[in-house]
């Protein structure tokens, strides 16, 4: 359970076959491990050693994926940042991270700058881009010409690979640890359900730091397969690559695959060789799912299910259950069977396994479980119980072993693929002036699948203006996290006899009339 095995196992077997292609370069198997191995001793020169935590803020690039590697084969930590994060955000993780070195490409050369004088930790920053290497940074591509070639680390099994941060419930960005043998069990549980082979091409659309996206890059690597990248998602630009790189499989999240079926490129593209469609991080609405089909007849949809703490798969509903009108689309509502090795129960609050149609709140036990939070024991302890992590996702499993999930346990929104803990959102808008109380929930969303929307109740004689309120939050906490809409309420927000805003009766007129409570 090592992630560079799939690595040394593709080279050796294919050593000259292509293993990543983008616009600007392309890497054979042999090329991209010796690149790997350079980039490992360049940092092993810079003075990182193991468990050492190495950032990255970037777009998707082949860079990216020896960043991971490279790191892997270094003995250090990965610490993916997430590039919609503000500023402040960005600080929190590296400080809370203490990462010592930071990688960037061009887009985020001038806010790593910012980052290093806010952040000690921080010994040098690295340029990863295509343009001029600025002043105070050290250029990629010369560290690796002038390193040589370190050996594998072989980090392995519960030593720890990575940090990936996800939403705090406490207002702050929590790391999920990620431990060897849990990235790999998800890279092997997903390519053996996907049935990944080495001729697979990979198209990386999905952000390449998000847990999902990294999940796809090590699954066809351990499988040999070879990936195509390009910077972001947008909807020509996938459908322009999918051909060019005769792309055979990509991930992306439900609101990609709803902007993919209106773009007017999509009549005309030739997707015929996109053989496996993998969508996931939130859930698909039926009517998207059914145009996406019937849009892409050629293509076999595939929705995989989890978290972060997770690695991040737990379930996976295979291509034979998005078959329409066969007998086994009728599971089509459900997020799947669990993955091999896996586990899941539904529980309910004191712990106990509820017969399978009752719902409870879905926990999951297997070798893809995070070590916990970094620095954080009291949320890992409520999290991860006897081996089981709780997921806080409200759900049922019928009695064939399909799960379902029909509400949230825990105070959630996932607005376009991203999470967004309200508690979050709410720290933000209570430090706008002329306040009394707020809550945030997430609402119904045509495009993102739920959206964040806020509630507050302001002080006597005060008249807060909604737009300068979000544009408050922006100063503080991601675009993606800041309210949508903002309802100012006259009357004080509903209370249970604890004094604990009761959200579900601010979130039933929005979710009135709907199968499940999250979207």
């Amino acid at each position: 359970m090592y992630m560079t095995q799939g690595l040394r196992r593709a080279t050796k077997l294919t050593p000259n076959a292509v293993a990543l292609i983008s616009e600007r370069r392309q890497f054979t198997w042999s090329e991209f491990q010796d690149r790997v191995a350079r980039l490992a001793g360049a940092l092993h020169g810079l003075g990182v050693r193991a468990d050492d935590r190495v950032a990255m803020l970037a777009f998707n690039s082949d860079r990216y994926c020896e960043y991971y590697y490279g790191v892997f084969w270094s003995g250090a930590c990965v610490v993916p940042m997430n590039i919609r994060w503000s500023l402040p955000e960005h600080i929190y993780s590296i400080k809370d991270s203490e990462a010592r070195v930071l990688i960037v490409d061009d887009a985020f050369q001038a806010l790593a700058t910012e980052i290093k004088a806010a952040c000690p930790s921080i010994e040098c920053l690295i340029h990863a881009g295509d343009g001029p290497t600025p002043a105070g940074m050290l250029s990629y591509e010369a560290l690796i010409a002038e390193a040589r070639p370190a050996p594998d680390a072989f980090r392995s099994g519960e030593d720890l690979a990575g940090i990936f941060y996800t939403g705090g419930t406490t207002g702050f960005p929590k790391g999920v640890m990620l431990p060897h043998r849990a990235l790999w069990t998800s890279a092997m549980g997903f390519g053996a359900g996907a049935a990944v082979t080495p001729d697979d091409r990979m198209l990386h659309a999905a952000p390449l730091f998000h847990i999902a996206g990294s999940a796809m890059l090590f699954s066809i690597t351990a499988y040999g397969g070879s990936h195509a990248i390009i910077p972001s998602f947008q909807p020509k630009t996938f459908l322009d690559a999918v051909e060019a790189y005769d792309a055979t499989l990509s991930l992306l999240v439900p609101t990609m695959v709803g902007m993919l079926l209106q773009a007017p490129e999509l009549a005309a593209a030739n997707t015929s060789n996109l053989t496996r469609l993998i969508y996931g991080a939130s859930p698909m609405t039926l009517a998207i799912l059914k145009e996406a089909m019937l849009k892409m007849p050629e293509t076999r949809f595939i929705h995989a299910y989890g978290q972060t703490e997770l690695a991040p798969l737990a379930t996976l509903l295979g291509s034979d259950y998005h078959i329409p009108d066969s007998p086994k689309a009728a599971k089509i509502r459900s997020v799947g069977q669990p993955m091999p090795l896996v586990e899941i129960e539904i529980v309910d609050e004191a712990g106990h396994e509820v017969p399978r149609n009752v719902p409870g709140e879905v926990r999951v036990r297997g070798p893809n479980a995070m070590l916990g939070y970094w620095k954080k024991p009291e949320q890992t302890a409520a999290a991860l119980k006897d081996g089981w992590i709780y997921t806080g996702d409200g759900g049922y499993m019928d009695d064939e072993g399909f799960v379902y999930i029909v509400d949230r346990v825990k105070d959630m929104i996932i607005t376009g693929g991203e999470n967004v803990y309200s508690a979050e959102v709410e720290i933000a808008i209570m430090q706008f002036p002329g306040l009394a109380e707020c809550a945030v929930i997430g609402v119904p969303d045509e495009k993102w699948g739920e959206a964040v929307h806020a509630i507050v109740v302001p002080r006597a004689g005060e008249a807060p203006d909604p737009e300068a309120l979000i544009a408050h939050c922006r100063s503080l906490i991601a675009g993606y996290k800041c309210p949508r809409t903002v309802a100012v309420r006259a009357e004080a927000l509903p209370k249970s006899g604890a004094g604990k805003i009761q959200k579900f009766e601010l979130r039933a007129p929005f979710w009135k009339g709907r199968d499940r409570r999250v979207s």
